[in-house]
């Protein structure tokens, strides 16, 4: 059994996930090939080689050729997948990361599935991200998604509704029934597609389980912090002993939807939304991760 863990020490966002999924293995031109298939065009998807407190990382960046964005409703976004000739399973696992994205913002403002209009995270680089990340995984040949408790931010950030306290309203919406911890760091460590992502995917949230390692790889958030701004993922066969002292189950988590005996952590996320006293940069490269919505 082939197990994917993602150890969240920095938080996560979407193109983290990606730069983690193939600087763990995923071949990059393939994960193209495949997202290609989508009918969206208006970007060019890019892979470097970088060192964060010298670790190696590939920083991955979805280049958009068009600044402005359409504002897709939830059925615009579940057309273009159910479009694409991608498997039906990466399509679903997809769909169900907005939809879970939707009721988020939908529970936050107080509408509906149907009148919600996705921002930043309708954009095209926000869908390569999230159908990239459920497709990378599906190259992986994943039989198990593990990750570890989520750390959490504070303070205030910024989207398309202004200053909201951090993490988001809608992070919180979505990460309902999982473990998460404060770190008192300031800013966004879990945005929302980041969030939308590993609550959907994952199986539990747990400590790392018993496994031979096979590959450790790291991707990277788009802003330089003096700790490394990485998301870790460790892959390898599950071992026939497996056992987790101390770790949460799904089902542990579904009751608690907190953390005994985890200490702060000392990353940060790719940001998508900055800390208000920072300056917000307009291109994506500069802001952070391309989670970059208000959702």
């Amino acid at each position: 059994m082939k197990i994917a863990y993602f150890d969240c020490f920095s938080g996560i966002s979407g193109d983290m996930c990606l730069g983690a999924l193939t600087a763990a293995g995923v071949d990059f031109d393939s994960l193209k090939e495949e997202l290609a298939k989508l009918p969206v065009d208006g970007y060019a998807l890019r892979r470097e080689k970088i060192k964060r407190n010298g670790i190696t990382a590939d920083n991955v960046f979805v280049d958009l050729l068009a600044t402005e964005q359409p504002e897709r409703h939830l059925s615009d976004i579940q057309q273009i997948i159910d479009g694409s000739d991608l498997p039906q399973e990466v399509k679903e696992k997809s769909k169900a990361v907005f939809g879970r994205l939707a009721a988020a913002e939908a529970a936050v403002h107080d509408t509906t599935l149907e009148s919600i209009h996705f921002h930043e995270v309708g954009a095209v680089d926000a869908i390569i991200d999230v159908v990239g990340t459920v497709m990378g995984l599906h190259l992986l040949g994943a039989d198990k998604i593990y990750a570890s408790p989520l750390p959490m931010g504070k303070g205030f950030i910024k989207c398309m509704h202004g200053i909201i306290p951090s993490p988001a309203p809608a992070t919180m919406e979505i990460l309902q029934n999982v473990p998460i911890y404060g770190t008192g760091i300031e800013g966004e460590l879990v945005t929302p597609t980041g969030a939308a992502l590993i609550h959907t995917l994952a199986d539990a949230f747990i400590d790392l389980p018993a496994m031979k390692v096979e590959k450790t790889g790291y991707g990277s958030g788009k802003k330089t912090m003096k700790h490394p701004n990485l998301l870790r993922l460790i892959v390898g066969e599950g071992c026939s002993h497996d056992h987790n002292p101390g770790g949460l189950s799904h089902g542990h988590r579904q009751e608690h939807g907190h953390v005994h005996g985890h200490g702060h952590v000392h990353g940060h996320a790719g940001e998508a939304r900055e800390p208000v006293h920072e300056h917000r940069h307009k291109h994506k490269q500069d802001a952070g991760s391309s989670d970059s919505g208000d959702i």
